[in-house]
């Protein structure tokens, strides 16, 4: 099942618009702060469809029945671009536990290169909700490759990639690799990868923008 926020005018759109702008994009604190806040709205969006039971809550003037989150959250990101989206998440699900995976792409010439994931500090997920969140989805195998790593820590019981743009043979990526409890969220679906498997328009390198260029 996939989900795409842009159908909908939010002010999520405005977060979006501003993330592309390649003019906004030079102020690396407000790249990261629309990072954040797209993770706030997700995280939201995600919320409206995970577990629930009543609870009696006890107010200074009585007792008020509500509802409140049964899911055990995991929350994963990829380093480095994740970790301001990462936290607008955590922001909304600040009892989940975290798990951080290191990922980067070994080149092999300009245009060829290797995933490798290096590190991984993660609870066990076994019977859990698991969050994957990842500013950008382009091909795919990177994801596949940190969630793979997170099936170390156990079998979650349900899966959710959040990812602010996708390209379609990302998603396409996750529709046949993923299992059938995979919900994909994203803000937008953009067409195409150029020869560096950068999605296109997209926003560029996101965690250059939001940290500065690597070397």
């Amino acid at each position: 099942m996939i989900h795409v926020l842009e159908t909908n005018n939010s002010i999520a759109n405005n977060f979006l618009a501003e993330l592309r702008d390649i003019d906004i994009q030079k102020d690396s604190m407000r790249f990261r702060r629309n990072l954040e806040r797209m993770g706030e709205v997700m995280a939201y969006e995600i919320s409206k469809t995970l577990s629930y039971q009543a609870e009696n809550v006890h107010t200074p003037l009585g007792v008020c029945e509500t509802k409140v989150l049964t899911d055990q959250i995991v929350l994963s990101t990829v380093f480095r671009a994740g970790l301001p989206f990462h936290q607008g998440f955590l922001n909304y699900f600040d009892r989940a536990e975290n798990a951080f995976i290191s990922a980067y792409r070994k080149y092999k010439d300009e245009l060829h290169f290797d995933v490798l994931v290096e590190y991984i500090a993660a609870p066990p997920v076994d019977g859990k909700t698991l969050l994957i969140v990842d500013p950008m989805l382009a091909s795919g195998s990177s994801l596949e490759l940190a969630y793979k790593a997170l099936l170390q820590k156990g079998t979650p019981s349900k899966i959710h990639i959040a990812a602010i743009i996708a390209s379609r043979k990302g998603i396409e990526y996750v529709e046949k690799h993923f299992p059938d409890n995979t919900t994909l969220w994203v803000a937008a679906i953009d067409p195409d990868l150029n020869e560096h498997a950068y999605i296109v328009p997209g926003l560029g390198d996101a965690g250059d923008l939001a940290f500065g260029q690597k070397i």
